[in-house]
């Protein structure tokens, strides 16, 4: 049966809950145990596809095509498992079913509540998301205490109540702050967030304790009388330059120990060999590259989350430390874009959706192109490298996307209305369809063309990455691009959609229609990426 591991927040927000989850399931499945990995959004949007990633960060996109909050990215980073739709529920998705049942009439004329109809919703979906593993961990959105938690909450209590304490097992996230002017790390905010987990009848067993500065083993216990938790249960997640080091710190402490104890699992010893050999290949790289990131969307950090650690895997990898600089795409006007990039040694074009910043992005491939500075272009990156070969070098200067200017006299990329999912299924859309869901989303083929850029970087004939785009590169518009030497070197399994473009007689450049940073991982990096890190260095 599998055993459950529900990790809860308390005192702030963005403490590391996600972190937390997916270093213990690395561990876990160092040691031989099975482990899915689960995200409870108290939100009530059904997903954050429509929300604004300077608000919530970027949308991690699973293989079968859900939007998804970011944690999924650091669980799919850590763990060998790939998230799924039944890896993320919100509020809103577990409203939206429960209203749906309520309309149909299958709660048989009942009042519908939020105990128990909705706490049910949840408990099942958990089962659901379980996906039989051996371990089932899950994380729950928000801290401790907010009125948009609560149904989680009284749900994992439920479901430790029905399975009972060999079963269920519950980690709790705490803040202890470090007061500069007393010297002092204080703990009160810990004692206080168990106390508010406590009043809902929760009692954790671990305390995951992150703090500034290490927490003596005096102050540890101290934790532990007033919460009622084992002192060696009192776990310090002290800051970290570099996430990956997160599971040799949790394990040094005994994590894994624990929750095997208190669980009763059956496994062998954890062996983290490919996390000390990624820690001492990051430690060892010396020679240091910039690399310019054209973005749109503020709060870098988590905007772009996926893409930043990608770089940083490649680099690793590479035996190079990456200097990420970002470049709000609307500064990269005509008069300044050669100024502000004079000096870079090789540019990203990211993903997003809008005419903001368009023109600066169009306006930094142009500077590829003509300077020769290796270029990556991912999603909306390749369709502004399409739209700038068409502009300035096969003459067609009111050429556009259709997302941009729906009347553009060459409309070089276009909304398809038709087009095979991974399944063979057809989907169809249009202007009119919903702006939540309705994408070209998830895992799908790409066949590569031989004796390219991109082919070199997978060396192999197909591939699948993940998709989250409505506008496609317009077939009319091909043989004109091509004749004027841009090269098609990846297509859709059937040969209808664009997938990959490069350029003859540049050194290294490529847009890709999909998401690579979405499949990369820290202990092997991405081979498109180390590709496009790899002729940085050569140019170097």
């Amino acid at each position: 049966m599998t055993k459950y591991i529900f990790i809860t927040g308390g005192v702030v927000s963005s403490l590391g809950k996600g972190i937390v989850a997916a270093s213990l399931g690395s561990i876990l499945e160092s040691r031989n145990l099975s482990v899915s990995v689960i995200k409870l959004d108290p939100y009530i949007n059904v997903d954050p596809g429509t929300m604004s990633p300077s608000q919530h960060g970027e949308v991690f996109v699973t293989y079968d095509g859900a939007e998804t909050d970011l944690d999924l990215g650091h669980y799919e980073r850590f763990v060998n498992y790939k998230t799924s739709k039944s890896s993320n529920y919100t509020t809103g998705q577990i409203y939206d079913t429960v209203i749906k049942r309520e309309r149909k009439g299958e709660y048989l004329g009942s009042t519908v509540q939020v105990i128990p109809h909705i706490t049910d919703e949840i408990i099942l979906n958990i089962k659901k998301g379980s996906l039989d593993k051996d371990v089932c961990i899950v994380e729950i959105g928000g801290t401790v205490g907010d009125i948009e938690s609560l149904p989680f909450i009284e749900a994992i209590r439920q479901i430790g109540v029905e399975y009972g304490k060999d079963i269920v097992s519950y980690i709790h996230l705490t803040l202890v702050p470090y007061i500069n002017a007393a010297n002092e790390i204080k703990t009160k905010p810990t004692q206080h967030s168990v106390k508010e987990l406590r009043s809902i009848g929760i009692q954790p067993d671990v305390l995951v304790c992150r703090s500034e500065k290490n927490i003596s083993d005096h102050e540890k216990k101290k934790i532990a009388l007033f919460t009622n938790v084992e002192a060696k249960a009192v776990i310090n997640s002290i800051d970290v330059d570099d996430i990956y080091e997160v599971p040799l710190i949790l394990h040094e402490q005994g994590l894994d120990d624990i929750i095997v104890e208190k669980l009763k699992l059956s496994c062998k010893s954890a062996s983290l060999d490919s996390w000390r050999e990624y820690k001492n290949k990051r430690s060892s790289t010396k020679r240091k590259i910039n690399i310019n990131i054209i973005a749109k969307y503020g709060n870098y950090s988590e905007s772009y989350k996926s893409l930043n650690e990608a770089i940083k895997h490649a680099g690793v990898h590479c035996g190079v430390d990456v200097i990420i600089e970002y470049i709000d795409a609307e500064k990269l006007n005509e008069s300044s874009y050669e100024q502000l990039l004079k000096n870079s040694g090789g540019v990203i074009v990211p993903g997003g959706f809008g005419d903001r910043g368009i023109e600066g992005k169009i306006n930094a491939i142009k500077f590829c192109r003509e300077n020769n500075i290796p270029f990556l272009g991912i999603c909306l990156g390749m369709q502004a490298a399409v739209i700038e070969f068409s502009r300035n070098v096969c003459n067609l200067k009111n050429s556009n996307s259709t997302e941009f200017d729906k009347n553009t006299e060459f409309p070089v990329i276009a909304l398809i209305e038709e087009w095979l999912d991974k399944k063979g299924s057809v989907e169809y859309r249009d202007v009119n369809s919903n702006i939540g869901g309705t994408m070209r989303l998830g895992e799908q083929e790409c066949i590569l063309k031989q004796d390219s850029n991109v082919y070199e970087a997978y060396k192999t004939d197909s591939i699948f990455e993940r998709h989250r785009h409505r506008y496609e590169f317009n077939n009319e518009y091909k043989n004109l691009l091509e004749k004027n030497g841009l090269i098609i070197s990846g297509c859709s399994s059937d040969g209808t959609l664009v997938e990959v473009v490069e350029l003859k007689d540049h050194p290294w450049f490529l847009g890709c229609q999909f998401h690579p940073e979405f499949t990369s991982k820290p202990v092997e990096g991405h081979p498109l990426f180390m590709a496009f890190i790899n002729s940085i260095k050569d140019i170097k």
